[in-house]
Formats: C-alpha cells, sequence, structure tokens
C-alpha cells in the first residue's frame, strides 16, 4: 500500500475517533440527534470507538514513516481532526450523523 494511502486512512481515523467521542457526548448527541440519547450503553460503545479510531490513526501513522516522523503527524492529524469536528458542531452538527447511523 502506497504511503500516501496509508496516512489518508490515518486522517480519516483520527477524524472519525473524533466525531466518536464527541458523540459520546450528552450534549452533543441531543445537538445532533434532536434527542437525548436511549441508554449509556451508546455512550461507552461511542467512547470505544472514539479510542479505537484515535490508536489506528497512531499506529498507522507508524507504519507509514520512521517514529519521530510518524509521532508529528500523529498530533497534527489529531489537531486538525479535533478542530474540523469542532467546527462541524457549530456548523453542520447533522453531518455527525453519518459516523454513527440510527
Amino acid at each position: 500500500m502506497d504511503k500516501s494511502m496509508i496516512l489518508a486512512a490515518a486522517a480519516a481515523c483520527a477524524l472519525t475517533g473524533f466525531a466518536w467521542l464527541a458523540l459520546a457526548m450528552e450534549e452533543h448527541w441531543t445537538q445532533v440527534f434532536s434527542k437525548p440519547p436511549p441508554s449509556p450503553t451508546p455512550q461507552a460503545v461511542l467512547r470505544a470507538l472514539g479510542l479505537t479510531g484515535l490508536a489506528a490513526s497512531g499506529a498507522l501513522c507508524f507504519v507509514a514513516d520512521r517514529p519521530s516522523m510518524a509521532i508529528l503527524v500523529w498530533i497534527l492529524f489529531m489537531a486538525v481532526g479535533s478542530i474540523s469536528i469542532a467546527l462541524m458542531l457549530t456548523w453542520k452538527p447533522a453531518l455527525l450523523r453519518l459516523v454513527f447511523p440510527r
């Protein structure tokens, strides 16, 4: 697999991971789905998925490059991912339904 494809997958994992972590919060869930979460179970699942997405992003960065560069790229992907999700929650929260359809 090409290095650029691996890094694109790492970026997608970081973005999706932060989206899942945002949806694990009751306020953001209500903002996206216009109703409170049905039970604590979806929140636990979303937290686990979010952490898995961020870990997968880091692992993919380490596969794509040497450790010193992989850490830098992973931190940048996490920064861009978190800011992107924050902006998405501000302007188009309904887009987060794509990562956790109900």
